[in-house]
């Protein structure tokens, strides 16, 4: 007998096959045809590379055509003992019901194809001793041939698909997870200390007769991260093999100003109330704000952001294959990173320094800017 080069042909829709061995008591009928077809065509290989001429591959085909029905029994039976077995590992990080399906028909299959492929080709070949003489390239014994060229390469091309349906299935419970780590672990916090001192006088004919004169200081405390009730997507490039999460950009989440009166001396002629301060204190929280939009600290934002989701993400991808990667896009780069202000406040400037908003009015109608400094 003369072993040749063949190549395992078998028609199979790898998602309709998920589904069959994930709900097999439902689709009963549909996995006995799955395990029919797989079989047979398993027969069908082995004959092949042995040479087997069409009237000994016919005769091996009907050989398991008659095992079939009690062949069709174990499978099914002992699918549906390790289903239950293992149900309890269906959630991990992500739904894996495909995958561990794909797992259960692998130990099955194995435990199963040397015993018929074994003895239907003692069947219907003629051996001595039950030895068979064989010469040619790439020589096995058939149960060697049915694993290793017919069940390994099925069981790999149905755990690529099994993986990116399990892991696109579950998009739900993955974005409640980065959403929890992004909220956690990518939020930047800016502290600054800044300082205002406005000068207000009252002129009588030209003459200063009454000034007053304030210095207030603030601390500000800005939390830069991502909202994700905005917008969040992670999608699976499975030609490329990537598995995308897209994320806005970063924006200010919150910000305190806690303000401190440090000079207050007011004139006889002029009096302060509470919108003077309110006004003030406005004044400074614009200031750190700008400071804060031109800084660097929403491209730190976002590389923070790339490394949580890697670390968090990638020993997930790795279920999927061994050569999937994770990437991290921001969403409209150009879009205000700024929320609560309007977008001609959020461009950065050419100079770091923070402007000067509307300047206090004098009693006479000139006007005297707020003048900013750094406290110690």
């Amino acid at each position: 007998m003369t072993y040749v080069p063949a190549d395992f042909k078998l028609n199979l829709d790898e998602q309709k096959t998920l589904e069959i061995l994930s709900n097999p008591q439902r689709y009963k009928q549909e996995f006995d045809d799955l395990i029919l077809n797989f079989n047979t065509n398993l027969v069908v290989h082995v004959s092949n590379r042995m040479g087997l001429n069409n009237q000994l591959r016919t005769a091996a085909v009907n050989e398991y055509r008659k095992m079939h029905p009690y062949i069709r029994q174990m499978y099914f039976n002992d699918f549906i003992g390790l289903s239950d077995t293992t149900s309890q590992i269906y959630q991990a990080w992500y739904e894996n019901q495909g995958a561990t399906a794909v797992d259960l028909l692998n130990e099955v299959a194995s435990k199963y194809t040397c015993f018929f492929i074994t003895n239907i080709m003692a069947t219907v070949l003629k051996t001595q001793d039950g030895k068979l003489a064989v010469k040619g390239n790439k020589i096995e014994t058939p149960c060697g041939i049915a694993l290793t060229e017919g069940l390994r390469p099925m069981v790999r091309r149905l755990h690529d698909a099994a993986a990116i349906r399990d892991f696109s299935r579950a998009k739900g419970l993955m974005k409640e997870k980065v959403e929890k780590a992004i909220t956690e672990l990518a939020v930047m916090e800016v502290r600054d200390k800044k300082g205002i001192n406005v000068n207000n006088s009252t002129k009588v004919w030209g003459y200063d007769v009454s000034s007053t004169n304030v210095d207030i200081t603030a601390i500000s405390i800005i939390k830069v991260g991502f909202n994700l009730s905005q917008f969040m997507d992670i999608s699976v490039d499975d030609k490329s093999r990537i598995v995308v999460v897209t994320l806005p950009q970063p924006q200010i989440l919150s910000h305190e100003v806690y303000p401190k009166i440090e000079n207050l001396d007011v004139g006889w002629m002029r009096e302060l109330n509470s919108q003077d301060f309110n006004d003030n204190i406005n004044k400074l929280r614009q200031a750190f704000r700008e400071d804060a939009l031109n800084s660097d600290i929403f491209s730190k934002a976002r590389q923070r952001a790339d490394g949580v989701m890697e670390m968090m993400l990638l020993p997930v991808v790795q279920n999927i294959s061994k050569s999937y990667k994770v990437a991290v896009r921001f969403k409209n780069a150009q879009e205000v990173l700024d929320y609560n202000l309007p977008k001609q406040n959020n461009k950065p400037q050419s100079n770091s320094a923070p402007k000067t908003q509307a300047p206090q009015k004098r009693l006479d109608g000139q006007q005297t800017p707020p003048q900013y400094y750094k406290p110690n």
